[in-house]
């Protein structure tokens, strides 16, 4: 949490079911010992029977449990109905260009639709729409075939409109990637929101989320680093991380086996690998992990490392969390961030 409201501060986003709220503020009511979002439509408790807590992890190991009214544990975009009629827009038709005056003819406010999608996902619904068009232009490339079928499959009528797009994702327009690369980028689709992943014959190299906007930046860094050439293709290490993510995501496992390849200082090493040893359900500070390397004083330069992490989920830098507990800067996004430490509490305890 980026905020430190008093516990009156926050009864009283409980009583006016406070949006600002969600995700980031839990209640445990000690007569019933069920937890809530603030927002939840149930009658709302009596002050003295109110604890307030900042993930539901922290609920869970005070021992309440989940509302089957508000679906704490679920995330708060499943909970607004703009988010998840224009979410189910979208699936329905996946080949239309969409525009505000699109948003307007289903009956939503354009400014309305872009605070809520902003808060929950961090971009707009035109951005996330935008985004989905790419990935099936991105798909058309993986498999072989043309930049103008590429094009036209996410329907773009412009090709510079097109190579304009593609480069802001990855950082290159499609007409200058390697026909034979020695990293190849894939598309790998997850319930937070879609990844690039990006691996040799043999080890995983970065993994991020399509809208970090940082990722252009850091494949460039990358292809530097690796002294290699960058291009679209799927290798055995995609498959392996795709099936891993895809376990982990439906609470299968929390273990990942594919090789990696750290690019970065010995020191910044030092902090991936460290975070790699922090257990699923579990999470330390930056403090902690800098006592953990044996350099204590270098908590803003662990921060950095961790800040700096191009494997996203397998290397688990959402599991350093502030000093305090709140939760901290994130790449992916704060909400990504809660999603995951609460997922993980599912996994809590196993070996």
């Amino acid at each position: 949490m980026l905020f430190e409201p008093s516990e009156s501060e926050l009864y009283a986003a409980l009583i006016a079911s406070d949006e600002s709220y969600d995700g980031h503020v839990f209640v445990g009511v000690t007569s019933t010992g069920i937890f809530c979002r603030l927002t939840c439509p149930a009658r709302k408790p009596k002050r003295e029977n109110c604890r307030f807590f900042q993930n539901a992890a922290e609920c869970l190991a005070a021992g309440f449990r989940p509302c089957k009214r508000c679906h704490p544990m679920r995330p708060a975009a499943e909970a607004d109905p703009i988010i998840r009629d224009l979410l189910a827009a979208m699936e329905e038709r996946a080949d239309h260009r969409w525009s505000e005056a699109d948003i307007v003819g289903m009956g939503h406010d354009p400014s309305t639709v872009r605070r809520a999608f902003k808060r929950q996902y961090g971009i707009t619904f035109l951005e996330m729409a935008r985004l989905d068009r790419l990935r099936r232009g991105f798909h058309v490339l993986n498999a072989g075939g043309r930049i103008i079928d590429a094009q036209l499959e996410a329907g773009f009528s412009s090709p510079s409109a097109f190579r304009e797009a593609f480069a802001r994702l990855i950082g290159e327009a499609p007409g200058r990637l390697s026909a034979k690369p020695t990293l190849r980028a894939d598309w790998v689709d997850t319930p937070l929101g879609a990844m690039i992943a990006v691996a040799d014959q043999h080890a995983l190299h970065l993994l991020e989320f399509v809208d970090r906007k940082a990722l252009p930046s850091e494949l460039k860094r990358l292809t530097i680093a690796a002294r290699g050439s960058l291009g679209i293709d799927r290798t055995p290490i995609h498959d392996l991380v795709s099936n891993e993510l895809a376990a982990f995501f439906a609470g299968r496992s929390a273990q990942f086996t594919a090789p990696l390849v750290f690019h970065g200082s010995a020191f910044t090493r030092s902090v991936w690998q460290e975070l790699q040893r922090i257990k699923p359900g579990e999470t330390r500070s930056y403090g902690d992990v800098a006592r953990a390397i044996g350099r204590p004083e270098a908590v803003r330069a662990v921060a950095r490392a961790n800040g700096a992490n191009q494997i996203a989920l397998i290397v688990p830098c959402h599991r350093v969390v502030g000093a305090d507990g709140s939760l901290t800067g994130y790449g992916g996004g704060l909400w990504r961030k809660q999603k995951l430490i609460d997922i993980e509490v599912a996994f809590a305890g196993r070996d």
